[in-house]
C-alpha cells in the first residue's frame, strides 16, 4: 500500500492546511486497500485557488509558442509514463490491462495531441467591421471528474485549459484519485509553471462543494452524476461562474430493419459491457423491430454468455469489476428492479458470476421484452446490463429513444447510410454514432437535456476555456 497524504499546490507537493482525516483507495478486484490519501478541507482549496489566481497573472499572457511547447512536454512525459499510467487505472477502478492499455491511458494522451492541434491553428483576434474580436482565457477553472475514465475525463479538461491561458484546480473523484496524482506528477516534470495545475484530493460535498462556491474561481467544469451536477450548479451560482456539466446518459441503440442484425446486436453488446458498463453514453437500451425481437435476444444472449469476465490482469478477460462496493450494490439493486417490474431476465442476474466470490464482479445481463416506463430502462445503470425493447416502426422508435430526461448519445444501425443519418437527425442527443462508428476526438462530446451542458473535446472543447471580447472602433 502506498500512502499520498500531500497535495499538489504552487508547483510543490504540501500537507494538509489543518487536521485531515486520510481516505482508502480501494483495488475492486481484490477489495484490499491499495493507497490512501488525505480529504482536503476548505482550507486546502483556498490555498489552491490562491496559486492559481497569483499563476493566471502571468500565465494568461503567456505566448501561443510557449504553451505549445509545454502541450508537447507534458505529451512527451505522458506517453513515456503511459505503461504506467495504464497499470494505475486498473489497480484504482478495474479496468482489464488490455482496455487500459488500448482505451484508457491512451485517451488521455489523444487528448493533449488533439489539443495542441487545435492551439496551433485557433484564431484568438479576428477583425469583423471595425470590431476586433478577442478570445481570452476565462480564468481559474475548478476541474472535478470521476472515477470511470479517469484520465480520459482529466486531460479533456486539462489539456484545454492550458492550452487556453487558464489555471486550474483538479479534484478527481475520491474512488480512483491516482490517475490525478500521476497528472500532477507529469505536468510537474514537464515544467508546468508553479500555480498553473494544482490538486487538492477529497469527498465532492467537502473539497467539490468549496470549488464551486469560491469567489477566486471562474469556472467549474465538471464530469459525474447529475445529481451532483445539479448540486455544483447550485453552488455555482451565487458567484455567477461559468458551469459546464457532462452528466448521465441511457443512450438508445436503434436497430433498423434492415441492419446487419448479426453484427450490430452483437457490436451493441460489447459496446454496453465496455469499461463493465461505467460509460455515460453507454448504449444501454437496445431498440429492435418487434417481429425481430427473438432473433436479437438470441444473439445479445450468445454474445453476453460469451463474455469472460475475471482478473482485470488477466489476458483473455473482457471484463472486469465495477469499481467501488457502492457500485456494486447499486447495480445489484437495479438488476433486482428489472426482474420483480416484469422484464424478461436472458442471461446474468443477481450475484457475482460463478468462480468469483470476492472483488465487485457483476454477471453479464440482458433483459428483453423492457418497457420504456420500467426503472432499469429510466436510471443510469453504469454496470453491465443491456436492456432490449422492441418497436412497431420508426416512428416509435424515435419516440422511445427520446422518451428519457438524458441526451448524451445515440446509436443508429442501417444498411442505408442516409436512412440512418435521417434517423439521428431526429434524436435528441449531442453524439450519434452510425452503424458502429467509434468515438472521434475532434468531435465535441456533451449532452442535451440532463445531460449536462457545453462541450468538451477538439475545438469546440477548447472555446469553453474562452471568454470573448468585442474591442470596437479598430480601424476608424
Amino acid at each position: 500500500m502506498t500512502e499520498h497524504l500531500e497535495f499538489y499546490i504552487d508547483g510543490r507537493w504540501v500537507p494538509p492546511a489543518g487536521q485531515s482525516k486520510t481516505l482508502d483507495v480501494v483495488n475492486p478486484a481484490t477489495e484490499q486497500v491499495v493507497a490512501r490519501i488525505s480529504a482536503g478541507t476548505p482550507a486546502d482549496v483556498d490555498r489552491a485557488v490562491a496559486a492559481a489566481r497569483r499563476a493566471f497573472e502571468t500565465f494568461s499572457r503567456s505566448s501561443r509558442e510557449d504553451r505549445i511547447a509545454l502541450l508537447e512536454r507534458i505529451a512527451a512525459v505522458y506517453e513515456k509514463r503511459l505503461g504506467e499510467i495504464a497499470e494505475t487505472i486498473s489497480q484504482e477502478m478495474g479496468a482489464p490491462m488490455s482496455l487500459a492499455r488500448a482505451a484508457q491511458a491512451p485517451a488521455g494522451l489523444a487528448h493533449l495531441k488533439q489539443t495542441l492541434g487545435v492551439l496551433k491553428d485557433y484564431p484568438f483576434v479576428e477583425t469583423k467591421s471595425t470590431t476586433r474580436i478577442l478570445r481570452e482565457p476565462v480564468g481559474v477553472c475548478g476541474l472535478i471528474t470521476p472515477w470511470n475514465w479517469p484520465m480520459n475525463q482529466i486531460m479533456c479538461k486539462v489539456a484545454p485549459a492550458l492550452a487556453a491561458g487558464c489555471t486550474m484546480v483538479l479534484k478527481p473523484s475520491e474512488i480512483a484519485p491516482l490517475s490525478g496524482i500521476m497528472t500532477a506528477q507529469v505536468l510537474h516534470e514537464a515544467g508546468a509553471p508553479a500555480g498553473v495545475f494544482n490538486l487538492v484530493n477529497g469527498e465532492g460535498p467537502v473539497v467539490g462543494a468549496a470549488m464551486a462556491a469560491h469567489p477566486g474561481i471562474d469556472m467549474m467544469s465538471f464530469t459525474g452524476s447529475t445529481r451532483a451536477g445539479v448540486q455544483v450548479a447550485i453552488n455555482a451560482a451565487p458567484t455567477v461562474k461559468r458551469v459546464t456539466q457532462e452528466l448521465g446518459g441511457k443512450s438508445a441503440n436503434i436497430l433498423l430493419d434492415d441492419a446487419d442484425f448479426p453484427r450490430m446486436v452483437k457490436h451493441g453488446v460489447r459496446a454496453c459491457f465496455n469499461n463493465s458498463g461505467q460509460s455515460c453514453n453507454a448504449p444501454t437500451r437496445m431498440l429492435v423491430p418487434r417481429p425481430r425481437l427473438a432473433e436479437a435476444v438470441a444473439i445479445a444472449k450468445e454474445t453476453a454468455d460469451a463474455t469472460v469476465v475475471g482478473d482485470p490482469q488477466g489476458e483473455k478477460t473482457g471484463l472486469g469489476p465495477v469499481a467501488s462496493k457502492m457500485q456494486f450494490e447499486k447495480v445489484q439493486k437495479l438488476i433486482e428492479k428489472g426482474i420483480t417490474e416484469g422484464a424478461d431476465l436472458v442471461t446474468g442476474g443477481l450475484g457475482r458470476p460463478q468462480g468469483l466470490d470476492r472483488g465487485y464482479y457483476v454477471r453479464p445481463t440482458v433483459f428483453a421484452n423492457v418497457r420504456n416506463d420500467m426503472t432499469i430502462a429510466r436510471e443510469e445503470i453504469f454496470g453491465p446490463v443491456l436492456c432490449i425493447l422492441p418497436y412497431d416502426s420508426e416512428d416509435d422508435a424515435v419516440r422511445i429513444a427520446n422518451d428519457t430526461p438524458y441526451g448524451l448519445s445515440g446509436y443508429v444501425s442501417s444498411g442505408d447510410p442516409e436512412r440512418a443519418f435521417r434517423v439521428a437527425s431526429r434524436l435528441r442527443t449531442g453524439n450519434v454514432h452510425l452503424n458502429g462508428a467509434t468515438v472521434d476526438y475532434a468531435a465535441p462530446f456533451g449532452g442535451y437535456k440532463q445531460s449536462g451542458n457545453g462541450r468538451e473535446w477538439g475545438e469546440f472543447g477548447f472555446e469553453e476555456f474562452l471568454e470573448v471580447k468585442a474591442v470596437m472602433g479598430v480601424g476608424k
